[in-house]
């Protein structure tokens, strides 16, 4: 029996060291991602998208890195960082509504996907070059086609698709944070206008306005607040003490929907 206990205990010290580490990681993960959103506007101001390929491949002609910095290479790292951070709204809020968070977290690494499709940056280096070196024009006319071809993906499907179903994932996640006692209501509730104002894009006239505007400050509040739970959610997890789990079999603390009987 002794054993037996001791072999529990020992696996929720380890589940709590990795759940620390996740919730610091997708706390850091998302203070970089809001960090990055002025770094976008600035480069945006500095080197607008082209769009024709014939300006993208004279602008990495000219400079390789304000041809990738144009393309949205920020928007893409921001996307990689995401990655931890939809696992840490997981683990945090799975005991709350499992289903719903089951399917939040895979629309969103989905959308994370259609996101590396829709910014074919290095795509297009790669065509740039094969300009610059074409010999003939029918080949650097098959290469500007090719090039246009992937900058139609910024603005088609992917892109579409990656918008409204990153828009559905974080919407289905601040439903449940309703339900949470580790994030407040008052977070759950900027979560939810922020990603309602989000499809506000596909309204005629005000459409970019409204997008804008679910950015900042809503989305950008939102993330913060979240990054200052998953901070806090982190600290907790390490000062777990070995001796409380002995004595109450289990391991939890007040308001906190991970916490599993042993």
């Amino acid at each position: 029996m002794s054993t037996t206990i001791f072999n529990q205990t020992t696996e929720t010290d380890g589940t709590a060291s990795r759940r620390a580490d996740l919730y610091k990681i997708a706390g850091v993960a998302i203070l970089i991602m809001v960090l990055l959103i002025p770094i976008q506007i600035i480069i945006y101001s500095l080197w607008p998208t082209p769009e024709t390929a014939m300006e993208i491949f004279r602008l990495f002609q000219v400079n390789k890195l304000a041809g990738i910095l144009s393309l949205e290479l920020t928007y893409i790292v921001s996307n990689i960082l995401s990655i931890p951070v939809y696992l840490a709204f997981y683990t945090a809020l799975k005991r709350v509504n499992l289903t719903l968070m089951t399917l939040a977290t895979a629309v969103g690494l989905i959308a994370i996907a259609l996101a590396f499709t829709a910014r074919p940056a290095f795509d297009l280096l790669f065509l740039s070059d094969q300009y610059a070196a074409a010999a003939t024009d029918a080949e650097r006319a098959m290469l500007l086609a090719a090039g246009q071809a992937k900058i139609a993906l910024q603005f088609g499907t992917a892109q579409n698709l990656h918008y409204v179903l990153g828009g559905l994932a974080l919407l289905f996640i601040s439903i449940v944070m309703l339900r949470s006692a580790v994030f407040s209501k008052a977070i759950a509730a900027v979560g939810i206008f922020a990603n309602v104002l989000t499809f506000g894009l596909y309204i005629p006239g005000v459409g970019i306005y409204l997008s804008i505007l679910s950015v900042f400050p809503f989305l950008t509040i939102w993330l913060i607040l979240c990054a200052r739970t998953f901070f806090q959610l982190g600290h907790h997890h390490r000062q777990v003490q070995p001796q409380e789990q002995l004595s109450s079999h289990q391991y939890s603390y007040p308001g906190d929907p991970e916490g599993a009987q042993s």
